[in-house]
């Protein structure tokens, strides 16, 4: 997690393209990937290809510290995937930003990755024990030797036999010479939507926000299970794998990581969000004076509870949208006043009110903690803490940075022990029941965070630096 965050971290965001604009692609992806900024912060990467050559820049940090205009502009061709990092397997380091690039035998070949394997160390070890050299410490490496070593006529037909090898979250675009392909994992888990260019041509993001930025129509999802070549003629579209019944799409979309103005399985987030805020009122009714989001993904949350509830709604916490992620790393005494600079209050709303406090999660409480005692010392008389999720009592192994059991608070302590520890008149979670009432659906989501019932056998002891210990060992990676 970040230096300042108790928020579950996402991994990253995809984007790909086939234009038919000259040397349009690189400027394209470059505008997708700043729409897809909050999904990843760590690194940010583009390859293009003219099909005669693939070229590919990458770095650290954020996507317009990565990327120049004179850097763009070295970017020339029609087709381009890109990538915007948080790490969930290995660490932030320059070896495993993405996109990753290999050269095989049918040319080179690049891919980027949402998602997490959960069978990656097994994949890993195999290519490894055939004598493939590795250097990164990442899943999605795996992904690409296996793809670069797969059998079949096509790209479509390699793809569609490594699916079946891969358990886990993926979502992933991938970039040849002369074509460009995106592929979902049969259970749906993480997001990825595809459209049409106005001026001819498809583009495939992790978010639709990311294709309308670009001027996208006829945007849908990429089926799960599926594999789509993004001709520049017509979507050529192959059902690798049957879709997995029930679907696990991540819940986590919809509460705190999508835009608001994004569409995930057919909903406008930001209206989820509010009815998520309007079950939660119902849920539990508070005589209090303001309802305050913690901004900025609980906004709508709260604009929900405070008209169901009928209690004023108003901006009680300021967020500074300036600090994002620092390189330079804090020291002991300055993160304990993170959330200081990254929140303020207003005392002139808050001062003698009765506070309910809404926000979409908490991970650690170490924020929660602090926002509470920000409020209190800003005047208000109660703070009544409503959040949006249910408990979260597992970690993620699906592509969620969701920490280790001992890290996770509801892990290890009641509600009632809770909200002592945080400070609070009273702490309030949704239920799941009523979760999964205000997205409109009984199933077909992954809330294994919640209740730690995954949607397919996972390993508990993997953790995000599996691979790094073995780097210096095995004289592969």
């Amino acid at each position: 997690m970040d230096n300042y965050s108790d928020k579950p971290q996402h991994e990253c965001g995809v984007f790909g393209i086939s234009s038919r604009m000259p040397n349009e692609a690189a400027r394209q992806t470059f505008f997708g990937l700043f729409a897809l900024q909050h999904r990843g912060q760590e690194a940010a990467g583009i390859a293009v290809s003219d099909g005669e050559r693939m070229a590919l820049h990458k770095g650290q940090g954020l996507v317009n510290q990565v990327f120049s205009e004179d850097v763009i502009s070295q970017l020339e061709g029609k087709l381009a995937i890109g990538h915007t990092r948080y790490s969930t397997t290995g660490s932030s380091s320059l070896e495993n930003v993405q996109p990753m690039q290999f050269n095989t035998k049918h040319g080179p070949v690049a891919l980027a990755h949402n998602g997490n394997l959960v069978n990656a160390a097994e994949l890993r070890k195999e290519l490894l024990d055939q004598g493939m050299g590795l250097v990164s410490s990442t899943d999605t490496e795996v992904m690409l030797a296996m793809l670069a070593r797969a059998k079949g006529a096509g790209f479509i037909k390699k793809i569609s036999n490594c699916m079946p090898k891969w358990i886990g979250a993926y979502s992933i675009v991938i970039l040849t010479l002369d074509g460009i392909f995106a592929a979902r994992d049969p259970w749906g888990l993480r997001p990825l939507t595809i459209g049409s260019l106005s001026q001819g041509g498809y583009a495939v993001a992790s978010e639709t926000g990311a294709l309308q930025v670009i001027g996208c129509h006829s945007i849908r999802e990429v089926n799960p299970g599926e594999v789509i070549d993004l001709h520049n003629s017509a979507l050529i579209v192959n059902q690798a794998l049957p879709v997995k019944q029930p679907q696990a799409k991540c819940t986590f979309e919809h509460i705190y990581f999508s835009r608001p103005d994004s569409i995930w399985d057919g909903k406008v987030v930001h209206q989820v969000r509010r009815r998520l805020g309007e079950q939660v009122a119902k849920e539990f009714p508070i005589e209090a004076d303001v309802v305050v989001p913690v901004p900025d993904s609980s906004i709508p949350a709260a604009l929900g509870y405070a008209v169901e509830s009928q209690i004023p709604y108003d901006i009680g916490l300021l967020k500074n949208r300036y600090i994002g992620r620092t390189f330079i790393q804090p020291s002991e005494s300055s993160r304990k006043k993170g959330v200081d600079m990254k929140y303020s209050p207003i005392d002139q709303v808050l001062s003698g009110q009765r506070v309910i406090l809404i926000d979409d999660s908490i991970v650690r409480g170490t924020t929660a903690k602090r926002l509470v005692k920000l409020i209190r010392e800003a005047g208000a008389k109660e703070v009544h803490f409503c959040i949006t999720c249910p408990p979260i009592i597992a970690p993620c192994f699906m592509g969620v940075d969701m920490s280790t059991p001992e890290e996770l608070i509801a892990s290890n302590f009641g509600i009632e022990e809770i909200k002592e520890l945080l400070g609070a008149d009273s702490l309030n979670y949704i239920s799941l029941e009523g979760m999964m009432t205000a997205i409109n659906s009984i199933e077909g989501y992954c809330n294994a965070c919640f209740t730690g019932t995954y949607p397919f056998e996972v390993n508990q002891s993997n953790t995000k630096y599996q691979f790094e210990s073995s780097k210096n060992t095995d004289g592969q990676c």
